[in-house]
């Protein structure tokens, strides 16, 4: 699904597609001349990120882009006609039945022999960490304040000996039963568990019903030496403890030095949000050859936001590495579609009204885009919400399409830095290192104090074998610490818990 021709201000993608891709807004009457000497005039306005019909389509015709159906015209689109949701509707319905068809390995490209390791912590586990920071988990909402308060306490008195303090606030812990409870614990344990964090501080309010004890068994037992715990409750003064907790904490980590390691230690997320037209075509392609460079060299890229697979989901299926893999991504694909049946909702009702406005029409289009940034690379293995990755490779979690919700459960799953495209633009960080890619120029040269990097370069000359080795290069920085995010910079860190826990 590479670019195959860009020409002045439009772009086609591949060959067999039936339209072209605005590159700037155009005006009615305004002419444009195909590679193959066709030639037409615009019938309408066409915004930027936009589809162009580069001939006429029949009623009930699909219409290709990506050298794939992106749905099917609701009325005759004539030749030079914008094609979006006033005649082009998804073709997607119900429930599907998959088979395992899969294609041969594809080869990928190793990154420069300069970028092969980075500078990290290692663990005593024989993990990772990218930061040495502290962490401060709460077993329930009722205590954000407390944690929040904790959090600038530390920051002050301890920032300067480790890379810093940081609380990541959450409403749940209380008045919750059985697996919804079950898999809030269990994201905020793979939290705890993230080598990002040398020391991590659970404090708990001691009547809720993640109860501090109960939550500690949650907490693998390797992790358990870098953990402290605290009851509000139970202590006179939960600040002055929490500051006595997290200097011991400092202490433990402060020594800790960075080394040279291997790229098969690191691991990534790969996510998109506020996608335009443009994404399929410059940001997420070009995040799929990083991950890709990543995998090829043995690390690890996690890929999330299930329903938005859905139309592109088979790409992914007869990418799976044996027919488990295969399965267990069939399960959480019809196991999502199920989830909003259960909810009374259209499967199929997607994309956003940002992702409209953006040029995106159907959800096979923006799925079509979305999966690209799980790259050619063969997927190894399927988790479930809250899960650890613990194969290297690429990986597919068990998440929503909501941006906070997902970048927590790429944390979650071990991400040490997530990969953030979007056309629209986001302030927010997840608890990792959150680098966002911007798909378009407009959007870099506006949101300077948002985007950490610019994939418009592709459709200004730039060769993507260029734009990717630029990225690889930045993601290395980032991970030796030698640069870091917009968003860490800004203090940005936020987390959010699917409640429904996992859907199946």
């Amino acid at each position: 699904m590479n670019t195959t021709r860009t020409v002045n201000d439009w772009i086609a993608i591949q060959p067999q597609d039936d339209v072209i891709i605005a590159l700037r807004d155009y005006v009615k009457g305004e002419h444009i001349t195909l590679p193959d000497s066709t030639a037409f005039t615009l019938r309408e306005d066409v915004p930027k990120g936009h589809k162009i019909a580069v001939h006429t389509l029949a009623p009930g015709e699909d219409v290709m882009k990506y050298g794939f159906s992106i749905g099917i015209a609701k009325e005759q689109i004539e030749q030079g006609s914008w094609i979006h949701s006033h005649n082009l509707k998804t073709g997607l319905h119900g429930l599907l039945e998959y088979q395992y068809q899969p294609g041969p390995p594809v080869q990928t490209d190793m990154p420069p022999e300069h970028l092969r390791s980075f500078d990290g912590y290692l663990r005593p586990n024989g993990e990772a960490g990218i930061r040495n920071e502290i962490w401060i988990v709460n077993t329930v909402g009722c205590i954000n304040k407390v944690c929040e308060a904790l959090a600038r306490m530390g920051q002050s008195q301890f920032g300067s000996r480790v890379d810093g303090v940081y609380h990541f606030p959450h409403p749940f812990g209380c008045s919750q039963l059985g697996d919804d409870l079950k898999y809030t614990q269990q994201v905020l344990a793979s939290l705890v568990e993230h080598p990002n964090a040398g020391g991590v501080l659970v404090i708990g309010l001691g009547c809720e019903n993640n109860q501090v004890d109960q939550f500690r068994e949650c907490i693998a037992p390797e992790y358990q030496g870098k953990v402290r715990f605290l009851k509000a409750q139970e202590t006179d003064d939960e600040l002055e403890e929490g500051l006595r907790l997290m200097e011991e904490l400092v202490e433990l980590v402060e020594h800790e030095q960075r080394q040279p390691l291997p790229l098969s230690k690191l691991k990534i997320g790969l996510k998109c949000g506020g996608s335009d037209g443009l994404s399929g075509i410059t940001a997420n392609p070009l995040v799929g050859s990083v991950a890709d460079m990543l995998v090829a060299a043995g690390g690890t890229a996690i890929l999330t936001e299930v329903p938005e697979m859905f139309g592109a989901e088979t790409i992914l299926m007869n990418r799976a590495a044996n027919e488990q893999v295969f399965d267990d991504l069939v399960d959480l694909v019809n196991g999502f579609k199920q989830y909003f049946v259960n909810h009374g909702q259209n499967i199929y009702e997607n994309p956003s009204p940002g992702n409209k406005a953006g040029g995106i029409t159907t959800l096979e289009e923006k799925s079509l885009g979305c999966t690209q940034k799980g790259g050619r690379s063969s997927l190894v293995d399927v988790l479930r919400y809250g899960k650890r990755v613990t194969q290297t490779g690429l990986n597919i979690v068990e998440a929503p399409g909501n941006d906070l919700v997902s970048v927590t459960a790429l944390s979650a799953a071990g991400a040490h830095i997530v990969l953030f495209t979007t056309g629209r633009g986001t302030p927010f960080g997840g608890p990792v290192p959150t680098v966002k890619i911007a798909t378009q120029s407009d959007l870099a040269n506006r949101k300077k104090h948002w985007i950490d990097f610019n994939a418009g370069q592709l459709l200004e000359g730039k060769t993507m074998e260029d734009v990717k080795v630029h990225l690889f290069s930045q993601l290395i920085d980032i991970a030796s610490g030698r640069a870091h995010t917009l968003s860490e910079q800004h203090g940005f860190r936020e987390i959010a818990i699917f409640k429904d826990g996992v859907i199946l």
